[in-house]
């Protein structure tokens, strides 16, 4: 692997469409990812909320510990929460290994091409967070907190200048730690 990259594991709960997978597989090498998919994991039965008809997030990133790579994802197609908000596109482990987004709120009326990058975008800002990135005050910023799907169309897959050498910073230590 190249100084400067680290191993992204990407892993499908229950039925996740194969394009997203291969495009996330393929696309998030901007951010120095180098990704290998694993096969689909059942979804966390006591995960899912039958009053919110959502599922937790926080359950699934537990049980992306046990998987390897430097980092870990988790893609689902069901509709995720966090107590305290009506739902997430992603939620990540800051400064962790772990990030799950979901794919049910980014396809809604939009082409194949706008879905492609809000997943992306997804993605690259949930990654973002276990580079240890915060939320950016930047709209344009991959790591800008998006409140709704417009805020995602309008920021870019891209960290901004203030955020790009944090994340590169944090990509050589990953990868420094792994040659000791």
């Amino acid at each position: 692997m190249d100084e400067g990259r680290f191993a992204l594991t990407i892993v499908p709960f229950g039925e996740v469409e194969p394009w997203a997978l291969a495009h996330l597989a393929r696309s998030l090498a901007i951010v120095g990812a180098s990704s290998r998919v694993e096969g689909a994991v059942p979804l966390p039965r006591d995960a899912r909320n039958l009053q919110r008809g959502q599922w937790l997030g926080r359950a699934f990133l537990e049980l992306l510990g046990a998987f390897d790579g430097d980092r870990v994802l988790g893609v689902v197609s069901v509709d995720l929460y966090t107590p305290g908000l009506n739902f997430i596109l992603g939620q990540a482990e800051v400064g962790g290994r772990s990030a799950i987004i979901s794919t049910h709120r980014l396809a809604g009326g939009v082409d194949l091409q706008t879905c492609r990058e809000r997943l992306l975008k997804e993605a690259v800002h949930e990654l973002g967070h276990t580079l240890d990135l915060g939320h950016c005050d930047d709209p344009g910023c991959v790591m800008h907190f998006s409140n709704t799907l417009e805020d995602t169309d309008r920021k870019s897959a891209s960290f901004c200048e203030a955020c790009a050498p944090r994340a590169s910073r944090a990509v050589r230590g990953i990868a420094k730690a792994r040659r000791r």
